[in-house]
C-alpha cells in the first residue's frame, strides 16, 4: 500500500511539473537566422590596381579598399584642360573688344546727359542729342554683334567644364569605398583583373545583429507585438543556447507555410513571417535554424 502512494505522489508531482509548461513542449516558432546582404559592384571600367580584402573581413564604413586604374581618365582631363586654355585665349581678343566699346557706351551715355541738360538751359541743340543717341545705338549694336560671335567659344567652354565634371566623378568612382559597416561575405575579383561598370567585386553584411525569421499562426498574432521581448534558442552541444530576441517586424498579410520548416500536415495552413532582433555574439551564422519562445515559462 506504502509503494503505491509512493508511485502515485511521484505521479502527481511529475503531472503537476509538465502541466507549468507548454501544453505541447514545443517552440512558437521555428526559422532560419538571415542578414541584409549588399552586393557591392564596380562603378568604373578599368583595371583592378589594388583590391585588399579578403571573406571574413570586417570592414567600417567609408574604409578604402582598393582602385581601379584612372590613367587614361588623367590624360583624357590633362587633353580637357588645353583645350579649354585654347578656346580661352581665342575669346580673349573677343572680350577685350567688348570692353573696349563698353567704355565708349560708357561715354556716349555720359555725353547725351550732358546734353540734355544744356537744351534744358537752352544751351543746346536736338541736332547734338540726335548725334549722341544715333552713337549710343552704333556702339550697342557693335556689342550685341560680338556677343553673338562669341556664345559658340562661351557654350563650349561650358561643354569642357561639364566634361571635366564628369571626368573628376569618374576618378572619384574609381576608388572603392567601402559603404556600411559589416562582414565580407563573399570576394567576386582579384587584383590585377579588368573590371566594369556594375560588375560585383564582393558582399558584405552587418553580422553584429542578425535576424530569425520565424513564421507564427493567426491564433499567435494576439500575444506578439513589435519590441516585445522573445527569448532565441540555438541547439549546442547536448543542449539549448538562448539569446534574448525583440520583435523587429510582424507581416501584415498572410502566407503558406515554406516547406522546409514544417510538418506535412502543416505546410498547408497559412501562417505570418515574423523578424526576431538578435544580438550575435559570434555563434551565429546566416542560415542557422533556431526556434523561437514567446514565454520564458515556456
Amino acid at each position: 500500500m506504502k509503494k503505491f502512494n509512493y508511485i502515485l505522489g511521484l505521479g502527481l508531482v511529475a503531472t503537476t511539473l509538465f502541466s507549468c509548461g507548454d501544453s505541447n513542449g514545443k517552440a512558437d516558432g521555428y526559422g532560419n537566422f538571415e542578414a541584409t546582404e549588399i552586393t557591392i559592384s564596380a562603378e568604373n571600367n578599368g583595371k583592378l590596381m589594388a583590391f585588399d580584402i579578403d571573406e571574413g573581413d570586417v570592414l567600417q564604413k567609408g574604409q578604402l579598399i582598393g582602385y581601379i586604374d584612372t590613367i587614361p581618365l588623367a590624360l583624357k582631363r590633362e587633353q580637357l584642360e588645353v583645350s579649354k586654355a585654347v578656346i580661352a585665349s581665342k575669346s580673349k581678343g573677343v572680350l577685350s573688344q567688348i570692353a573696349v566699346l563698353r567704355s565708349r557706351l560708357k561715354t556716349a551715355q555720359t555725353n547725351k546727359a550732358r546734353v540734355e541738360n544744356l537744351i534744358k538751359d537752352n544751351a543746346g541743340t536736338q541736332k547734338q542729342l540726335d548725334d549722341v543717341t544715333g552713337e549710343i545705338d552704333v556702339i550697342q549694336n557693335q556689342i550685341r554683334s560680338i556677343e553673338i560671335q562669341n556664345a559658340p567659344v562661351v557654350n563650349e567652354l561650358k561643354s569642357i567644364d561639364v566634361q571635366l565634371k564628369q571626368i573628376d566623378d569618374q576618378i572619384r568612382k574609381s576608388k572603392i569605398v567601402n559603404p556600411v559597416n559589416g562582414t565580407i561575405l563573399a570576394k567576386y575579383a582579384e587584383p590585377n583583373e579588368i573590371t566594369a561598370f556594375g560588375k560585383p567585386l564582393y558582399k558584405i553584411a552587418d553580422l553584429s545583429t542578425m535576424q530569425l525569421r520565424v513564421y507564427i499562426s493567426e491564433p499567435q498574432l494576439q500575444s506578439v507585438k513589435l519590441g516585445q521581448q522573445v527569448t532565441v534558442k540555438i541547439d549546442a552541444d547536448d543542449t539549448m543556447k538562448s539569446y534574448d530576441g525583440t520583435i523587429a517586424w510582424i507581416a501584415s498579410e498572410a502566407e503558406f507555410t515554406p516547406k522546409i520548416i514544417q510538418t506535412k500536415e502543416e505546410r498547408v495552413a497559412l501562417v505570418y513571417a515574423v523578424k526576431v532582433d538578435v544580438a550575435n555574439d559570434g555563434s551565429l551564422k546566416i542560415g542557422m535554424p533556431a526556434e523561437m519562445w514567446i514565454s520564458e515559462e515556456q
